[in-house]
């Protein structure tokens, strides 16, 4: 009987357990804008894990009308499209993505703050699982509608006002997932019209630090990075371009034993933007 008992799940464990009528496989895959990270499906071939249905964040499972990227939806949004994709409340889900460890957990921390705890991330993701010699198919799945029931726990996102309180609190860090280049101002931000710099009192952890290769670092190595920027009796809010890799971060948190965790959903795309809000380069 699959179970999940951690935030990660491997490819041989997943494999074994691909016919079980409780799982549901969700390709999170999303077009990678850090340089050194890139999909593996392209024009020329097109890969998918047997069984997996699309769960599209960037486009369909959002908030529409914000200018902002793959905002999170309302929990009414959420339950609809988590229906149309076979979602049920007693799912084991499991999501992956095109790149290894990229986009997915931000699926898993979506899924998570509407209230589903059995949801696990791939490890290594689809890369991983054909390396491994594991089929694949060309083609998604359509399942029958879904019971999903959507639960949010509000605090797993956050939005400007509560960094903005946690930036000058002591039982809370908030860490950046950018380049040390964005960071500190000395490379350009991606987005037009976006300030260069940080957030006051925030600290920079550059998300492939967290990883190796398409996999999270093993959780001793975690504990030592996580140990020297917080503790964890602190609350740890993640940051980054658009909120994508602030997840990724995230992810090894939790694997390095933190539990007090958020995920500013704006991320720089908004904090960046002109407004009164605080930015330096220091």
């Amino acid at each position: 009987m699959l179970e999940v008992n951690s935030p990660l799940i491997d490819a041989q464990s997943l494999s074994a357990n691909l016919e079980n009528d409780s799982l549901v496989l969700l390709d999170s895959s999303v077009e990678p804008v850090v340089p050194g990270f890139t999909s593996i499906n392209n024009n020329e071939k097109f890969a998918v894990i047997p069984g997996a249905r699309r769960f599209d964040y960037d486009q369909i499972v959002c908030k529409p009308n914000t200018s902002l990227p793959h905002m999170m939806p309302s929990a009414e949004l959420f339950q609809v499209e988590a229906r149309k994709l076979g979602i049920n409340e007693d799912s084991i889900i499991v999501v992956y993505d095109d790149v290894g460890l990229y986009a997915s957990p931000r699926a898993w921390w979506m899924l998570r703050s509407m209230g589903h705890e059995q949801v696990a991330v791939l490890s290594g993701g689809l890369p991983t699982w054909i390396e491994e010699g594991y089929n694949t198919v060309d083609e998604f799945s359509n399942p029958e509608p879904g019971n999903f029931e959507a639960n949010p726990d509000e605090n797993l996102f956050c939005d400007f006002e509560v960094v903005l309180k946690a930036l000058y609190e002591p039982t809370c860090k908030v860490l950046d997932a950018r380049s040390a280049g964005r960071f500190q101002g000395t490379d350009p931000e991606p987005r037009p019209g976006v300030r260069g710099g940080h957030m006051p009192n925030a600290k920079n952890l550059p998300f492939p630090e967290v990883l190796d290769g398409g996999e999270l670092k093993p959780p001793e190595e975690l504990n030592e990075i996580f140990a020297s920027l917080t503790t964890k009796d602190k609350k740890i809010i993640t940051t980054c371009g658009s909120g994508i890799t602030a997840c990724i971060l995230t992810l090894a948190a939790s694997v390095a034993g933190y539990e007090d965790l958020a995920v500013y959903d704006g991320s720089w795309a908004e904090w960046g933007l002109p407004s009164k809000l605080p930015v330096t380069t220091d």
